[in-house]
């Protein structure tokens, strides 16, 4: 606390010197006690020390004082200096976790494709770019491969050239000839497999499987009317303008701004609700079915493996044990990626195997599943068993079908809420 004066105990701080000769100064110059021998003496009020002369005292009182003072100063100096130091510290701090903030906001915009760095056309010729100063690809094939794609961007199709047709054909005629393990097999026809180019590499998933889907759906004549518009696989830019189209309409405004409303001329990465609003705009009926926690041990999901033979199965049990279904492949996200549901096992001892497209997958892998004396080992790029499933959180988008207007515009209401069904 602050310093008290001597004489009335009232709290004078910095101003105790003044405060004694302003209020005091009578008792500093007051009479001593009377020793007997007419001699004064004068106690100090601050240490008791006995004077006989009455100018030592207020020397002596003067020094309390000044030592009081340098004492009281000393403690606010450091005080003071304490409270510098933490205030820059405290500065220096806040500047360092919002340069960390700035840093790690960029690096997920760069992650999600939102850093405005440009989108597909801009990423292929750049790739292409670095190809030829490699050496990996000729100025003239660049030049051709440049303006096929330029035409293509034009007129909103996809160049086909990450494209492997006739894999679910093939799969039929091996499990048709298998007989070791599998019990049934169930899958969607007509699918086919893209990977990602050098225009969308390590962000195109999300494009890359909505294309696999529309393979699908496309050769299903319950969605022509919904698909007249859309006779060929779009490229990914058109895919993109496809997107904006259905949040103009109003599906899903939430996620819309999270993109700012655009995804043409990005490398946004997207997901499940843009496709669900894609879909739904279109006409077609789907759900966002959010498997949100593991339902198993070790992390596992096995009732998004039910799930999935359920939406197989149904209307489709009989005794064959293969069956191409009209059911449309899965669209199937996780943190990071997604793929493309294309069929489930199960085999006879009752385990469940999902078979899936992943658009990372390059054509030359691919191919190797379309060798007609295949013995299985090519399959090792579809399967994933329960165990191989142990991300915390999936969410698939399944098609059922074709919406009225009336349908599509109360599910354009709804996705202003809510698109997805969790299972507990």
């Amino acid at each position: 606390g602050l310093p008290e004066c001597p004489f009335c105990g009232e709290a004078a701080g910095r101003e105790l010197e003044a405060h004694v000769r302003a209020r005091h100064r009578h008792l500093l110059g007051a009479p001593g006690r009377d020793t007997g021998n007419d001699e004064q003496l004068y106690e100090c009020p601050m240490c008791s020390l006995t004077c006989t002369n009455i100018q030592i005292l207020e020397e002596h009182v003067n020094l309390h004082l000044e030592e009081q003072n340098f004492s009281e100063g000393g403690n606010i100096r450091d005080l003071e200096l304490a409270q510098r130091l933490q205030t820059e510290e405290d500065k220096r701090q806040r500047s360092e976790e919002e340069k960390r903030e700035r840093e790690e906001f960029k690096k997920l915009q760069r992650q999600y494709g939102l850093d405005n760095s440009g989108g597909y056309k801009q990423q292929f010729l750049k790739n292409m770019e670095r190809e030829v100063d490699r050496g990996r690809m000729q100025p003239f094939d660049y030049h051709k491969r440049k303006a096929d794609m330029m035409e293509c961007l034009a007129f909103g199709i996809d160049d086909g050239k990450t494209k492997t047709s006739g894999v679910i054909e093939a799969l039929c005629k091996y499990y048709q000839d298998e007989n070791k393990d599998v019990r049934h097999v169930w899958l969607s026809t007509g699918v086919d497999h893209f990977h990602s180019s050098l225009g969308d590499r390590g962000w195109g998933c999300g494009y890359r499987n909505f294309q696999m889907l529309l393979s699908s759906l496309l050769q299903n004549s319950l969605y022509n009317d919904c698909l007249r518009d859309t006779t060929l696989i779009p490229s990914i830019p058109k895919i993109q303008s496809m997107i904006e189209d259905a949040w103009r309409e109003g599906f899903d405004p939430h996620g819309a701004s999270h993109f700012n409303n655009r995804l043409h001329g990005s490398k946004a990465w997207i997901g499940a609700c843009e496709i669900y609003s894609l879909l739904t705009s279109l006409r077609i009926k789907c759900q966002i079915i959010d498997f949100h926690k593991p339902t198993g041990p070790m992390g596992t999901h096995p009732r998004l493996f039910e799930w999935v033979l359920r939406y197989y199965s149904t209307d489709n049990e009989g005794g064959a044990k293969v069956v191409c279904t009209s059911k449309p492949p899965i669209y199937l996200q996780h943190q990071g990626h997604s793929h493309t549901v294309v069929g489930i096992e199960e085999k006879k001892n009752k385990t469940l195997c999902l078979l899936l497209f992943d658009p990372g997958c390059p054509a030359q892998e691919m191919q190797k599943l379309l060798k007609q004396n295949s013995d299985g080992t090519s399959l090792k790029l579809l399967r994933k068993f329960v165990g191989s499933l142990k991300e915390k959180q999936y969410q698939i988008v399944a098609v059922d079908g074709v919406l009225s207007l009336e349908e599509k515009a109360a599910r354009c209401r709804a996705s202003q809420v809510l698109t997805s069904e969790k299972i507990p």
